[in-house]
């Protein structure tokens, strides 16, 4: 997927568990039937009104096609007042492109409409400030840290970097002015997930990025998540 949006939503307290459940029965088919694929959708574990997911496109235009053949389509605008009725922000978005071309990711089965609770493993992001193009981070990443990461118990899921295409469907606001480096890796569960974290912060090369993060975030997984261990 050369084009994918990090997206984090800001819910009103106590309503993610309705927002996932509605999401998850309605907007998961319906936007690939657009084009559109669902990587993974995730409550995250220190934010408890926050819902995380991404969706990934094969280009720019695609994008666009699919983007506005949903929000226009019937779903969405039988359902959008649900959903949004449970939203406080849904613009912090990052568009993200692989930082290479074997970089993206490796998706599990979903389970079927209807499935409920939590899914199966954890997972970690984490995103990271870049000061510009010539930045070492990235290079770091391909080098050394994504195989130290694995050594910790994180088995590395993607590496992504800011995609700096213009946003053509302004109606769903991106972040901009920024560039990060945002990398997902995978536990087999929680407690694995906290262990391995706790090795990458003892090791000196890693503890220094993760300190200095814009974010880490501990996802679980949500019952039809096709990003899991």
């Amino acid at each position: 997927m050369p084009v994918v949006e990090l997206r984090q939503y800001t819910l009103h307290p106590g309503r993610r568990d309705e927002l996932i459940a509605l999401f998850e029965r309605e907007f998961v088919e319906s936007q690939e039937a657009e084009g559109m694929t669902l990587i993974g959708q995730f409550r995250d574990l220190d934010r408890p009104d926050h819902f995380v997911w991404l969706r990934g496109f094969p280009d720019m235009e695609t994008r666009l096609r699919a983007l506005r053949a949903f929000y226009s389509g019937p779903v969405w605008q039988t359902h959008r007042n649900a959903a949004n009725a449970t939203m406080i922000d849904s613009d912090d978005v990052l568009l993200l492109k692989p930082l290479d071309a074997d970089a993206g990711f490796v998706l599990g089965e979903r389970a079927p409409v209807g499935a409920t609770g939590t899914g199966l493993g954890a997972v970690v992001c984490g995103v990271h400030r870049l000061s510009g193009p010539d930045d070492a981070l990235p290079a770091r990443f391909r080098a050394e840290l994504t195989p130290r990461l694995a050594v910790c118990g994180l088995t590395p899921a993607a590496v992504l970097v800011t995609d700096d295409s213009p946003n053509t469907f302004p109606a769903l606001p991106v972040r901009a002015g920024e560039r990060v480096l945002v990398w997902l890796a995978l536990a087999p569960d929680q407690p694995a997930a906290d262990a391995a974290l706790a090795r990458a912060r003892a090791d000196p090369a890693l503890a220094s990025i993760l300190n200095n993060a814009l974010q880490l975030m501990r996802l679980q997984p949500t019952a039809r998540s096709r990003l899991h261990d």
